[in-house]
């Protein structure tokens, strides 16, 4: 929808403010807004992380010594030495990657939808969703560990330090906010609301499918052919379990889990254990 305004004056002669009057726009006029729209939020998020992991590709390809011997640090600190000063980027860092997941509410509330309900992201079924989401971990993480250790072995893949943080109380609370953070971003945005908004604007299941899928592994190529191919393949999934059950929420569990226990086993079992890559 677009609006207009009507300008005019009171009866006391006293200049009246603007009223906003909302015009209906036409099945062009909508679709047009929804690209540009959705084209907007990817900018803001993970289009632009993705842009981002491709020139970071690029400079690990094009630096001496293979993938292997680099590695791709992904909670690390902001500021060493510091804690506190360390702890506010931290939380600065996580609340502000939440500000598009904030837009797509906004905006799917303007399109005069119930916000993230819409998505299926609410507390309407809590047991099912921790349920559905816990049985997707379980099997994505265990396939995910063993393809990783494959794609850097062979070259493919940098090594994934998963957290870098000093070891102060707020470490492992933040490596759970990150996880939190990063499971609502990418499932909410990647997912649920790309979806929507490529199914409003005519394109194929297929298509639709591939788009997300392509748009999640490309946002992990920072870490190499490994990450990009592997995401790629769990977006696939997650596509076709968000199509079957209409809910976003147990992909958000799923996700999360997966990251938390990413996280937090690194953090517990890093030079404890012999099979776990370290730089």
């Amino acid at each position: 929808m677009g609006w207009s305004q009507r300008h005019g004056r009171t009866e006391s002669g006293v200049r009246a403010e603007p009223e906003p009057v909302f015009v209906e726009l036409g099945e062009d006029g909508r679709r047009s807004l929804f690209r540009t729209e959705t084209l907007l939020v990817l900018a803001l998020s993970l289009g632009a992380s993705g842009v981002s992991a491709l020139i970071s590709f690029i400079g690990s390809l094009t630096k001496p010594g293979g993938l292997k011997d680099q590695a791709a640090t992904l909670n690390g600190s902001y500021a060493p030495g510091r804690p506190w000063l360390d702890l506010a980027w931290q939380l600065f860092g996580i609340a502000s990657a939440l500000v598009p997941v904030l837009l797509v509410a906004h905006l799917l509330t303007r399109e005069g939808a119930p916000g993230l309900r819409v998505l299926g992201f609410d507390r309407s079924r809590p047991w099912w969703d921790l349920g559905r989401g816990a049985l997707v971990a379980a099997g994505i993480g265990s396939a995910g560990l063993a393809f990783y250790l494959g794609a850097l072995a062979t070259g493919f893949n940098l090594t994934v330090v998963p957290e870098a943080l000093p070891d102060v109380w707020w470490k492992f609370p933040v490596l759970i906010l990150s996880a939190l953070q990063n499971a609502l971003v990418e499932e909410i945005i990647v997912l649920a609301y790309l979806l929507r908004r490529l199914d409003q604007l005519g394109w194929s299941p297929l298509a639709a499918l591939a788009a997300s899928s392509v748009l999640r592994g490309s946002y992990h190529l920072y870490q190499g052919i490994g990450g990009f191919v592997g995401n790629m393949v769990m977006g696939v999934v997650f596509v076709l379990a968000y199509r079957r059950w209409g809910r976003v929420a147990p992909l958000v569990v799923a996700h999360a889990l997966l990251d938390i226990v990413a996280f937090g086993g690194y953090a517990l079992l890093a030079g404890k254990v012999g099979w776990l890559p370290t730089p």
